[in-house]
């Protein structure tokens, strides 16, 4: 077997999908050889057991279980996986969340080449093999205060809990991510990449500049300005005040007069 071969199964209960990526592979990316397909999660055990793959397409919903309730089921990962989904923010929230590949239905040429090459570059490293494995940390943690969330900065991957985020704070292309005990990091990512991650997860864009944890929220009682656990004292947008308080309503109704 050639050393640049990517052993890869597809795990989808669409049959179009299936045959779609299979041709589309078979034509343009021969690198990546189908041992065999599956149709069900159930299905997808099983040939994952049998051919160890190099590689996974897996959809993300399926009609017997989602692609987590499959993965968490998996004895020993020693594989990457590419999830395959319709366009469900809520998906796609879930999976950027964990650093995770994806490719959305009906699959694009280009974003599947460009799969495959992240893919190469990945397979010389462990980080996704282990964000896949914190992915499933997440699928089975019941408070999301003890989800962990991947981010790049520049020395790599990062990998923090929720709980320890405070605030983050935008700058440009960039933005800091403020951290229990006085620890401050620069992470490569907008304030609007960040916040549609992590706004179903706690956090509320007060100001166009500043992101917050309700798990760190203190004071609410100021006008237009909330302290939090580090001490920071953080403008809330005066067209922001409605919306801070209903989401107040939700987070912490003990802070509410």
């Amino acid at each position: 077997m050639e050393s640049n071969r990517i052993n890869a199964l597809i795990i989808d209960d669409d049959p179009f999908i299936v045959d779609l990526l299979r041709d589309k592979l078979s034509l343009y990316v021969p690198e990546v050889n189908i041992l065999s397909t599956a149709d069900s999660g159930t299905r997808g055990l099983q040939v994952i057991s049998t051919y160890k793959p190099d590689l996974i397409f897996l959809d993300v919903e399926m009609t017997d279980m989602t692609g987590f309730e499959m993965l968490s089921q998996v004895e020993k990962i020693n594989f990457q996986t590419i999830f395959i989904t319709s366009y469900s923010h809520y998906a796609i929230k879930a999976i950027r969340f964990n650093a995770l590949d994806y490719l959305v239905k009906p699959i694009d040429l280009g974003e599947l080449k460009s799969a495959i090459r992240r893919y190469k570059e990945k397979n010389k490293r462990l980080s996704h093999r282990e964000n896949l494995k914190l992915a499933l940390h997440n699928y089975g943690a019941k408070n999301v205060a003890d989800h962990k969330l991947v981010l790049k900065t520049q020395e790599g991957e990062m990998r923090l809990m929720i709980n320890d985020i405070i605030r983050i704070e935008g700058e440009g292309n960039y933005s800091f991510i403020y951290l229990k005990n006085n620890v401050k990091k620069l992470v490569t990512k907008t304030l609007l990449n960040l916040e549609e991650m992590l706004e179903a997860k706690g956090f509320f864009r007060c100001h166009r500049s500043h992101l917050i944890n309700n798990l760190h929220v203190i004071d609410a009682s100021r006008n237009l300005s909330v302290l939090l656990s580090d001490g920071a004292e953080i403008p809330i947008s005066r067209r922001k005040k409605k919306d801070f308080k209903g989401w107040l309503k939700w987070a912490k109704p003990e802070l509410l007069d």
